[in-house]
């Protein structure tokens, strides 16, 4: 396990990071000993340093739900991060690429809760039963750690990945909200474009087999650690595409079929004067 002091020292390189959008050496490099828990552990200290600051958890997310995905970084299980109040955007809005240092772009669905989800026992019939409605979504996600070595060519791992808030670093909301027992959810696909070419698709049972079951799996993880999930958090359920690459002045639009459309537009930094 990491010290105090190294998980608390790679929290604040995390912490600016975001905010000068220059991404720390991987983590992974610096401290081969480094395992799953401790990556969780600096992750926890960074949000700590975030909502210190003002910022507030609005959800929770939950990556790597698909085996593909699993199997690229040799791991059996998702991770997960937080949804800040500051990252979420609305159906059409304009992105700041600015704000992201390599942003990308995944489809999900999004699960409100009406009633707070706690234990380790929880099911995914739990998770409908407390979920008020589910919607269509796009998750934007970042990289705070360096995605390649630039002297080894090391690429970054899970741990890298965990500790940077799994990757998390935006959410656009929209399309047409359903309750979760009027749709049968795994069978939700949806096309993602990105400038009028469709890029990606999917079907939302490529997450864990049906997308309640990840966030019944993240419930069960954060009573690990005496937490859970509360009424009124938005709790993203995994991405059931790859994740495209956003280059400011891309717009990406994902058709949700019976569930409506969202879009977003990545605006180019403007020149300072």
């Amino acid at each position: 396990m990491l010290s105090e002091q190294t998980v608390t020292d790679a929290a604040a390189r995390l912490y600016e990071a975001e905010h000068t959008g220059v991404p720390i050496r991987q983590l992974s490099l610096q401290y081969p000993e480094m395992t799953v828990e401790d990556a969780y552990a600096v992750q926890r200290r960074t949000v700590e340093m975030h909502t210190a600051a003002g910022r507030r958890v609005r959800g929770r997310k939950i990556g790597l739900t698909s085996r593909t995905m699993q199997r690229t970084v040799n791991i059996t299980e998702p991770d997960y991060g937080v949804l800040y109040d500051d990252m979420f955007f609305d159906d059409g809005d304009t992105v700041p690429a600015g704000r992201y240092t390599l942003p990308r772009v995944e489809v999900e669905l999004a699960f409100v809760l009406g009633e707070d989800l706690k234990g380790s026992d929880v099911t995914r019939y739990d998770v409908l039963r407390a979920t008020e409605f589910v919607t269509p979504a796009l998750e934007i996600l970042d990289a705070r750690v360096q995605m390649k070595d630039p002297e080894t060519g090391h690429t970054r791992t899970i741990v890298d990945t965990i500790a940077d808030n799994a990757a998390d670093a935006g959410i656009v909301l929209g399309g047409r909200i359903v309750r979760p027992f009027d749709v049968d959810l795994r069978w939700v696909s949806a096309l993602l474009s990105r400038n009028a070419v469709v890029e990606e698709s999917g079907v939302a049972a490529a997450v864990l087999g049906h997308p309640a079951n990840g966030v019944a799996w993240l419930a069960a993880r954060l009573a690990g650690h005496g937490d859970g999930l509360r009424a009124g958090e938005v709790i993203l359920s995994g991405s059931f595409t790859t994740p495209v690459h956003a280059r400011p002045g891309d717009t990406f639009v994902a058709d949700y079929g019976p569930l409506g459309t969202l879009s977003c537009y990545f605006a180019p930094q403007e020149p300072s004067s």
